[in-house]
């Protein structure tokens, strides 16, 4: 396998750089790189400069307002939108439900919701897990009762990322209770305007609003948005799970976080000692780095594979959650004493509090915290081992 570039992706590379040198906005840029908070007016405004470039949606075909690239252009372009500190787009609509829709939903479900998420005036949020049904996703027992031409749906997501900016949230949903588990679920689109969704809060170890609970109290939807066939939900389920394991990869956004943790590492500290001088810390990081090169190679092979991501997928969502989990441990060693304190108020700009001086300080214990979700969503990795080995291996 040759694993140079051609002259012809090293000009695409060119091209992106480029782009993002031009129209990349300072504040979004700043933010992103410092890991600091983001708002949700920052997401939406890079997904509009993107749209506008036609660059919107790097994995979709041309059919569908997509840039048409193939998997090496494309996983360039999350590279250099990293490195340069562009926020990662949202993937609830444009990795999630953006495929099922193209696949498997009707002409007016495609004109109705793809523009929306293309031009990052739509805000989708997912609703899968629920308090007792995450890894075992098909015991889920949110309903979904037929009443004439719409669905009364009544129930619990949890888990919900987001879920506080939500206008739409894709939902399994169960509408047959007589049949095995995973053939009586049903994927519908819900409006999150619509009477009886009330969303609340779930504050995590970080202190940080990132996650929701979301209830469904008789909340009314019609049946045209209920996407393919009834009690058929959970083939399209596992489609979209393909699409988001390939992504938790996330190989352009750990290369990016490789390179600042290395520049951590070789700050000194007040006794002049930098850790990258630590051979046991060098070895565990140079490791890492070799790793994280492999994953790479790992991704283009799957994403090459003509049939779409199957269920190698899993491979790439465990590597990658892994390997962005010991990123983040390391960058807490790295970061030493400062990294003890987590204070909420330091992610945003103009903080000049306690450890204000020292910009690797704050950010580094909230992201371990929070990081160490990577290995349960999308399908813990124990799911994942149980895939391979039935669905890659034939174990």
């Amino acid at each position: 396998m040759d694993l140079n570039y051609t002259s012809e992706q090293e000009a695409f590379r060119q091209e992106v750089r480029q782009f993002l040198q031009d129209q990349l906005p300072d504040d979004i840029s700043e933010r992103t790189q410092k890991r600091l908070r983001l708002t949700k007016d920052m997401i939406v405004r890079w997904q509009q400069i993107l749209h506008k470039q036609g660059w919107g949606a790097s994995t979709w075909p041309k059919e569908f307002g997509g840039t048409g690239w193939s998997e090496v252009e494309q996983l360039i372009f999350e590279e250099e939108c990293a490195l340069a500190g562009a926020p990662r787009q949202l993937d609830f609509g444009l990795r999630m439900v953006a495929p099922v829709i193209m696949k498997f939903g009707s002409q007016e479900q495609k004109d109705q919701h793809l523009p929306g998420i293309l031009d990052g005036s739509v805000w989708w949020s997912q609703g899968y897990s629920e308090p007792g049904a995450g890894s075992d996703l098909a015991s889920l027992r949110t309903t979904a009762e037929r009443e004439g031409d719409h669905y009364i749906v009544n129930g619990q997501k949890t888990w919900t990322t987001l879920g506080q900016y939500g206008d739409w949230i894709f939902c399994l949903v169960r509408t047959n209770k007589e049949v095995k588990a995973q053939e009586g679920i049903s994927f519908l689109l819900i409006d999150m305007k619509t009477p009886g969704i009330d969303v609340k809060p779930i504050i995590m170890l970080d202190g940080e609003h990132e996650i929701n609970d979301v209830f469904f109290d008789n909340v009314k939807v019609p049946v045209e948005n209920r996407v393919g066939e009834e009690d058929k939900g959970w083939t399209y389920a596992k489609y979209l799970l393909g699409h988001e394991r390939t992504g938790l990869a996330n190989v352009g956004q750990w290369k990016a976080m490789m390179r600042r943790l290395k520049e951590i590492a070789r700050q000194e500290q007040e006794d002049g000692y930098a850790i990258i001088e630590n051979p046991r810390f060098r070895d565990r990081l140079a490791q890492l780095d070799a790793e994280l090169r492999a994953l790479e190679v790992t991704v283009l092979r799957v994403l090459t594979n003509s049939s779409g991501p199957g269920p190698e997928a899993s491979i790439l969502k465990i590597r990658g959650t892994e390997i962005g989990q010991r990123l983040f441990e390391l960058a807490m060693e790295a970061t030493g004493q400062d990294a003890l304190a987590h204070i909420p108020d330091a992610l945003e700009p103009d903080y000049d509090g306690p450890l204000a001086g020292s910009m690797n300080a704050t950010p580094a214990a909230g992201d371990y915290f929070n990081m160490r979700k990577l290995s349960i969503f999308g399908g813990s990795n124990e799911i994942q081992r149980n895939i391979i080995s039935k669905l890659v291996l034939g174990l």
